[in-house]
C-alpha cells in the first residue's frame, strides 16, 4: 500500500509517515497530527480534547485502509459514522465526538468544506438518569477509603468536585479560614468557587503539613511544579513557592523530556481504582465511580432545599437545564409526588408488602402480598 497522500505544507525532510503506536494497520499521517496540535492549541483547547481528537482522525484514517483524509469526503465521514453505530454500537455522545473531531480536521486544519448530508445512520439518544448513592451508601463507600483516597473522595463529595478539578487543586485554592475551594481551568476553562466540607477540613489540614514537608524536600532536590500557561517565564521563581504547590501531588517524580523533575498530580486511576474497591467492599449495588459522588453532591443539596441556581453556580454548569437533571432522581420526585401505593388502604388498616408467609406454590423465596 502507498504512503498517505501529503497535504500541503509538505512534510519536513526525513519526516516519513509511521503507524500509531497504540494502533496496528496502514500508517498514520502523523505531521497531520502535528499541524491538528498547531491549530489547537493557540486556541486553548483541553489536552484530553487534543488526544481525543488525535485519536478519532487515526482511527477514521485506518478504518478507510490508511488513506489521506483530504483524499476522502462526505460520503466517507458518513460511512465511519454509520460504521460506528451499526457495527460499534458506541453511545450518541461518543458518535457525536468522532463527528465533532472530522469536522474540526475539515474546517479548521484542512481548509475543506465538508457538506455532510443527513444520511448518516445515527444511535438514537435516550436520556440518561445519573447514578446517585443515598447518604448513608456515600459515608459507607467513604469509609471503606483511606489515606489520600479517603480525602480526596470527601472533597468530592462535600464541594461536588470532578475527579480532574480536585487533582488539580493547588495549595493557593483551599481556603480552610473561609471554608471555599477555587476551582480554576475547570471544564470550559471556567473557573469557579465551591464550597470546603468542615468534615474534610481537619483531615486537609494535617494533609497540607504532610505536602508541606514534601514541598520542602522537592525545592532542596531541584524538583520543580508545572505552571500554567507561560507563567514559569513571568515568575521564574513560582514553581518552587508553596502556594503553586499541588494539594495532592504524585508520589513520584516525573523527568520531562528537557531533563527537568516534575512533580505531578495525583494520577486519576489510582482514585478511581481505590474509589472502585471501596464500593465493593461497602456492598453497594450500584454502578458508582468517583463521578457519583458529584452526582450525590447535586442531589442531596436539592434534597435539603437549595434552588437549583446555587446549585447550578457550585457545580459550574453553563445551563440550568444540566443542573435540572437531578430533580429527575430527588427522593420526593421532581414534583414532590407520593406514590398511590403508599396511601392507607379504603376500608383496611394498613399493611406493609411482603408480610405474608411464603406462598408454597412458588416456593420459600416468594414473599408478596396479593392485593384483596
Amino acid at each position: 500500500m502507498s504512503d498517505p497522500v501529503p497535504c500541503p505544507p509538505a512534510p519536513p525532510v526525513g519526516h516519513t509517515p509511521r503507524a500509531a503506536p497504540d494502533a496496528s494497520g496502514p500508517p498514520t499521517p502523523v505531521w497531520l497530527v502535528d499541524e491538528m496540535r498547531r491549530v489547537l492549541r493557540p486556541r486553548h483547547y483541553s489536552r484530553r480534547t487534543e488526544a481525543s481528537y488525535v485519536a478519532w482522525v487515526r482511527r477514521f484514517v485506518r478504518f478507510h485502509r490508511g488513506r489521506h483524509p483530504r483524499a476522502l469526503g462526505a460520503r466517507d465521514v458518513e460511512r465511519f459514522l454509520s460504521h460506528l453505530a451499526v457495527d460499534g454500537r458506541v453511545a450518541p455522545s461518543t458518535q457525536n465526538h468522532a463527528l465533532a473531531a472530522l469536522l474540526f480536521v475539515y474546517r479548521d486544519v484542512l481548509g475543506v468544506p465538508l457538506g455532510l448530508a443527513e444520511q448518516a445512520v445515527r444511535a438514537k439518544a435516550r436520556p440518561h438518569v445519573p447514578v446517585v448513592l443515598s447518604r448513608a451508601e456515600v459515608w459507607r463507600v467513604l469509609d471503606a477509603l483511606s489515606g489520600v483516597s479517603a480525602l480526596v473522595g470527601t472533597v468530592l463529595y462535600g464541594a461536588g468536585l470532578r475527579l480532574t478539578e480536585a487533582l488539580s487543586l493547588r495549595v493557593q485554592d483551599v481556603d480552610l479560614a473561609r471554608g471555599e475551594l477555587t476551582v480554576r481551568g475547570g471544564k470550559g476553562g471556567k473557573d469557579r468557587r465551591t464550597v470546603l466540607p468542615a468534615a474534610a477540613s481537619a483531615g486537609l489540614a494535617a494533609h497540607l503539613v504532610r505536602v508541606r514537608a514534601l514541598q520542602a524536600r522537592d525545592v532542596a532536590g531541584g524538583v520543580r511544579v508545572p505552571l500554567p500557561h507561560a507563567l514559569a517565564r513571568k515568575y521564574p521563581r513560582a514553581a518552587g513557592e508553596w502556594p503553586w504547590y499541588r494539594v495532592f501531588p504524585a508520589r513520584r517524580e516525573y523527568r520531562a523530556p528537557d531533563g527537568g523533575r516534575l512533580r505531578l498530580p495525583l494520577h486519576a486511576s489510582a482514585v478511581q481504582r481505590a474509589v472502585t474497591a471501596a464500593v465493593r467492599a461497602a456492598g453497594v449495588g450500584k454502578r458508582a465511580s468517583c463521578h457519583t459522588f458529584r452526582h450525590s453532591f447535586a442531589t442531596h443539596l436539592l434534597e435539603d432545599g437549595y434552588d437549583l441556581r446555587t446549585v447550578q453556580a457550585l457545580l459550574g454548569h453553563r445551563d440550568v437545564r444540566t443542573t435540572m437533571l437531578y430533580t429527575h432522581v430527588l427522593n420526593a420526585g421532581g414534583l414532590g409526588v407520593r406514590s398511590p401505593a403508599d396511601r392507607p388502604r379504603p376500608g383496611a388498616s394498613a399493611r406493609l408488602v411482603g408480610t405474608r408467609a411464603p406462598d408454597a406454590a412458588f416456593g420459600a423465596g416468594r414473599n408478596v402480598t396479593r392485593g384483596a
